[in-house]
């Protein structure tokens, strides 16, 4: 039988995992807020001729890149509750002390490398402002890109990749087992590795963000609840390919208006 957590660490744990998700989740909103406001500015100063399209500076790199680890942190932290569970009782299990503290030393190995991801987001942004493929708002200026992203991402979600990362992710117990560490670094990374499956499993439906809107909070909250969903449901393969079939007819329809 799993060994119960003591209920100071269930709090513990509990109150960490809702306050980094609320909290991005507070300053998503605010940032979604600033930039409906800029981009109606930006909207009177295009009607006044003036020219729009300049180029990035490093602060315009990391505040994007800041916007993105946010992102992302509000997106996944959900996701990765049920390993942090199984994570908390093991060490219980093996009579650990500070259980608590090194879960979510393996928590901040988790979402380390989904802000190493959101970098690579950033760039990747980055770029597409640089050929003029994003509009003002954050989404692909163009029918194509935005189909083709969606086409991807649903043929990526019946790659045996995918269901190899999901099959992973579904299941934190088996993870734990075959790849447990001792200790502070330990946790750190075990967290590191099952945030690398995660962004396996994940990848092609955060980079859907570019293709409805990066800053489109609506799509931002569906794609967490889809990975939410593939993940911690009886029935989350079997979900996950009926998204990939409607991301590709999605596409298709993009493409064709």
């Amino acid at each position: 039988m799993p060994t119960p957590l003591p209920r100071r660490d269930r709090v513990l744990l509990a109150f960490c995992l809702v306050a980094i998700t609320a909290l991005s989740w507070v300053y998503l909103i605010h940032l979604a807020r600033e930039m409906s406001a800029s981009m109606a500015e930006m909207d009177t100063m295009a009607k006044m001729g003036m020219p729009m399209d300049t180029p990035w500076t490093m602060s315009d790199v990391l505040l994007t890149f800041a916007m993105w680890a946010v992102m992302m942190v509000g997106m996944m932290t959900a996701s990765a509750i049920p390993a942090v569970i199984v994570m908390a009782k093991s060490r219980a299990a093996r009579g650990e002390s500070g259980v608590s503290l090194i879960t979510l030393t393996f928590a901040a190995g988790y979402l380390l490398v989904w802000i190493g991801f959101s970098a690579g987001a950033a760039i990747a942004q980055w770029a597409l402002h640089e050929q003029a493929l994003l509009s003002p708002a954050m989404k692909a200026s163009s029918p194509w890109l935005a189909g083709g992203l969606l086409i991807v991402a649903g043929i990526y979600q019946w790659t045996a990749l995918k269901q190899s990362c999901l099959s992973h992710c579904r299941s934190p117990f088996d993870f734990l087992i075959t790849r447990w560490r001792s200790g502070w670094s330990g946790a750190l990374e075990m967290g590191v590795h099952h945030g690398v499956y995660c962004v396996g499993c994940c990848w092609a439906l955060m980079a859907l963000l570019f293709a409805v809107g990066v800053m489109n909070l609506l799509w931002v909250a569906l794609l967490a609840a889809l990975v939410l969903v593939e993940k911690a449901t009886p029935a989350g393969v079997l979900i996950s390919r009926v998204a990939g079939v409607g991301l590709v007819a999605a596409g298709i329809a993009y493409c064709l208006l």
